[in-house]
């Protein structure tokens, strides 16, 4: 294990496995050269990069079992040609992920925290709230439509919102809309719902000519990784009203938010909570424990990904 993690992760490997905890070592570096010819598993979250230079200083290595959903911290593509497999935390989060979606839109577009902040300072004493932008009658448009966005668009189907989408493909078997284009995605949009894997590939696809688009009126709402937004353009398009506002739950450089950002009024932060309840994190927290398990077991991975889909141990092959 590179960093602490919660501890019914580190329990549950600890139960099971010879459990090196990095980060206790006096001298790290010196602690990994050591334990090289050893370590079988890594278990990490986005706090502790999994690179290719890791990964190749450990020629024994099997499997990264990664917390989260997103694996944007871990070289997926350098495991796979190692073959070694890469698992992640799925299917256990969609929904608490979608509720806080579903709840941040609200947030920002009535301006929730606001409207609390108003009454708190003792000025509903003074004057009523101001009036607010409506949900009614706006089109989201999902920027990733994979487990979570398609629990996304079945909260916001509920509230009578139409939805339409886009990604690397079409997919047939959904009702919405497919836009091959993110802008023009954008233009016909007046929210767009970030929920796309971070990484290189989609660092900054939400750009200056994408938020112009979105428009005056438009809202942006992220929920995948602050990589995807240009932060600096994102800044500049709500000091200059090209967009109405913001709900931000991740940033590029977190826990570091810019000031803009905080000195703003009119947008609504919150500090990476998408998944963050008590029951989702335990579930989370099980699964890797689980996926070490069943592959040192023999039984093979219980969520690899895609970059990853080594079937069995090498010791269960053939």
């Amino acid at each position: 294990m590179l960093a602490p993690m919660m501890p019914l992760i580190v329990e549950g490997i600890a139960a099971r496995f010879t459990l090196h905890r990095l980060w206790e070592a006096p001298d790290p570096e010196r602690a990994l050269a050591e334990l090289a010819e050893r370590v079988r598993g890594i278990a990490a979250g986005s706090h502790a990069p999994v690179t290719a230079a890791v990964i190749d200083r450990l020629p024994r290595l099997e499997i990264v079992a990664s917390f989260g959903v997103g694996y944007d911290h871990v070289d997926a593509a350098h495991a796979g040609e190692r073959g070694v497999v890469v698992t992640n935390t799925p299917d256990v989060l969609t929904d608490e992920v979608a509720d806080l979606a579903l709840g941040l839109l609200i947030s920002t577009v009535r301006q929730l925290p606001q409207a609390e902040a108003h009454l708190r300072a003792g000025r509903w004493l003074e004057r009523p709230y101001p009036l607010t932008a409506t949900l009614r009658g706006r089109r989201v448009g999902i920027l990733g439509l994979g487990r979570i966005g398609k629990a996304i668009a079945t909260r916001l189907q509920a509230f009578g919102l139409e939805v339409v989408y886009h990604g690397r493909r079409a997919q047939p078997d959904v009702p919405y809309r497919f836009y091959g284009d993110l802008v023009e995605m954008a233009r016909d949009a007046d929210v767009l719902m970030v929920v796309t894997p971070g990484g290189p590939e989609t660092r900054h696809m939400v750009n200056a000519p994408v938020l112009e688009a979105l428009g005056p009126e438009g809202i942006l709402v992220n929920v995948a990784r602050g990589t995807v937004v240009d932060e600096r353009a994102l800044i500049d398009a709500l000091r200059q009203g090209a967009i109405l506002s913001a709900g931000l739950d991740v940033f590029e450089d977190e826990p570091r938010v810019p000031a803009e950002l905080i000195a703003m009024e009119h947008v609504v932060l919150l500090p990476h909570v998408g998944s963050a309840s008590v029951h989702t994190r335990n579930a989370m927290g099980q699964l890797v424990v689980d996926n070490l398990v069943s592959w040192f077991d023999g039984r093979g991975a219980l969520t690899p990904v895609a970059e990853t889909p080594v079937p069995l141990p090498l010791a269960g092959r053939g």
